[in-house]
């Protein structure tokens, strides 16, 4: 079944060669887009992620989108792949299949400390469940599901709307297919402030989402994870011993950088967090 697909891109201050890195992987596809629309959030009053996919989206031409990221390198055969479960649906009007399709992603690093960090910020690709829930650095779904989920969060400063998102799509009656081999490459941090960074954002946009109970991730939930950090120290108050035995794990997860990326990414949920409830509760006075 022969469909036409927009590719949808939001891009955010990035350097030239990163977008052109992106624009060439998408225009060597094995499966070329129809159309590739890229949404600079400079021109739209430099507007959160989420508007700008949303804007992109609106101006899509057809059913059919793939998302990815700024910053992301597609496979050759990534559109092929993330769209197959379009193809395989004979005789259905696409405009009423609710399909959201979770491609896969790869974290490229290019030393220890980059390879490091790839243990703390990706998911290895063996470890995608059916239960794996889309990053639009790497995913596919209807305009239709897309509407009815109300689309993506526009209130959220530029983290989790992922997360929202997604829970609004299992609201709408969404079906997930996971496509392990639609991989994007994605860059890791090049340094232990932006690491940083990136887990103070993730952590504050987990809190102001105001998301404790994720209808698929159940106890994996984010916000429940973040708060076992809070635990963790409570108890490294009562026994210090528990430290070394930290210590020794954070070793064994990703080497000696580890145990520096563990404590800095454990310090820099602490703070994102507790900033997202803060900016949560100030905006509700």
């Amino acid at each position: 079944m022969e469909i036409k697909i927009s590719v949808c891109v939001t891009i955010f201050n990035e350097k030239e060669e990163t977008v052109k890195k992106l624009l060439d992987a998408l225009n060597s596809q094995t499966l070329k887009p129809d159309e590739i629309i890229i949404i600079d959030a400079k021109n739209y009053g430099n507007c959160s992620r989420s508007r700008g996919r949303n804007i992109a989206i609106k101006k899509a031409r057809n059913e059919i989108v793939a998302l990815t990221d700024a910053g992301c390198v597609p496979h050759r055969d990534w559109l092929e792949k993330i769209t197959k479960p379009y193809t395989e649906v004979a005789y259905l009007d696409h405009s009423r299949c609710g399909i959201v399709v979770a491609g896969g992603y790869e974290m490229i690093a290019k030393n220890n400390f980059e390879q490091a960090e790839s243990v703390f910020l990706g998911l290895d690709q063996k470890d995608m469940s059916k239960n794996f829930m889309p990053s639009a650095r790497s995913m596919a779904f209807t305009k239709t599901i897309w509407k009815k989920a109300g689309g993506f969060p526009e209130k959220l400063d530029n983290t989790a709307e992922d997360t929202v998102f997604n829970i609004n799509l299992v609201k709408a009656g969404a079906k997930f297919v996971v496509c392990k081999d639609a991989i994007v490459d994605w860059q890791m941090p090049d340094s232990i402030f932006n690491f940083y960074l990136k887990i103070f954002n993730y952590a504050r946009g987990d809190a102001q989402s105001g998301i404790w109970w994720h209808p698929v991730k159940k106890w994996q939930t984010h916000n429940i994870k973040i708060m076992t950090i809070f635990l963790r120290y409570i108890l490294f108050l009562y026994f210090p011993w528990l430290i070394l035995i930290y210590i020794l794990f954070s070793f064994f997860k990703a080497g000696l950088w580890g145990i520096v990326l563990q404590f800095v990414s454990d310090i820099a949920g602490i703070i994102g967090f507790t900033h997202g409830i803060l900016q949560t509760s100030i905006k509700r006075t």
